[in-house]
């Protein structure tokens, strides 16, 4: 992609004022029935990663439902191309820091969706600073609340539906494995969500639920001039060793790899990184 100009949004972001627009819908992409008469609960599914990853799992024959902090244009817009896969979608609004909404956002999802197969784990927030002492309890609480805390009660809840054959997929960062100067609660917290990954593949082995995490580099999502200033923003991406940050579309195959039991049924407690060539041990 062409290296983005300066720019800034109000936080969450909106996908529509992003210049360039991302390639978030997975045009071009051809399914092949992988997760045919799924049912998947995508968090932070309404843009970015989130969003090519609804379409992705819809043309492979699942039906979604996709979580969304309060972006309503976003998530009908990412609703409407599940549908026109002929898949449905289901759409829930709130903050996933709320312990209560959180676990009714899945029991809402199993009811809608007839039950649930596979969980992705996407939503996240994220707060840059310049020093570390800028991080007060109010932003150290939320991004845990929101990176970490979440993710407990969400699965909690989501045990009560998935079963044998069923898959988790979490997002972790780049961040999460060698951290960032200015991302700093944001790193650990990822640290800390795909420890948990880790943990959950050991501990959920027996009952047969695949766990695993995707670890992205630098993508051009609407979190990106949401969070990051204008200095920042211009040019973002260019620091991997491709010289650019990545489309949502080309990170989304990663979770539909980890969502297939015909692709990865050997596979849990693991990490792909795709970081444009920045290499890390998975």
């Amino acid at each position: 992609m062409s290296e983005p100009p300066a720019q800034s949004q109000t936080y969450p972001g909106r996908t529509a004022d992003m210049a360039p627009e991302p390639h978030d819908e997975m045009r071009g992409y051809e399914g092949r029935g992988l997760l045919s008469g799924r049912r998947a609960l995508i968090t932070g599914g309404d843009s970015g990663i989130g969003r090519a990853v609804s379409v992705a799992f819809a043309k492979e024959g699942a039906d979604v439902a996709i979580t969304y902090l309060s972006e309503d244009d976003d998530a009908r817009h990412t609703a409407g191309l599940v549908e026109r896969e002929g898949r449905r979608c289901f759409t829930i609004g709130g903050d996933l820091a709320e312990e209560r909404h959180a676990r009714e956002t899945v029991a809402h999802a199993a009811r809608d969706l007839g039950g649930l197969d596979v969980l992705v784990l996407h939503h996240g927030t994220q707060e840059p600073v310049k020093d570390v002492r800028e991080i007060d309890e109010a932003q150290l609480r939320r991004t845990f609340e929101v990176n970490v805390l979440s993710l407990f009660w969400i699965v909690q809840e989501a045990l009560e539906h998935l079963g044998e054959g069923s898959s988790i997929v979490i997002t972790g960062s780049i961040n999460g494995l060698r951290g960032n100067k200015t991302l700093i609660d944001y790193s650990a917290s990822k640290a800390a969500a795909m420890t948990l990954g880790e943990s959950l593949a050991q501990n959920l082995m027996d009952k047969g639920i695949r766990v695993n995490c995707v670890a992205p580099g630098p993508v051009w999502t609407p979190l990106i001039p949401a969070t990051f200033d204008e200095e920042r923003v211009e040019g973002f991406g260019k620091q991997a060793p491709m010289g650019r940050a990545a489309q949502p579309d080309e990170i989304a195959p990663s979770y539909v790899f980890f969502a297939s039991d015909r692709m990865s049924s050997y596979y849990t407690g693991q990490t792909l990184v795709p970081a444009g060539g920045e290499i890390h041990p998975g």
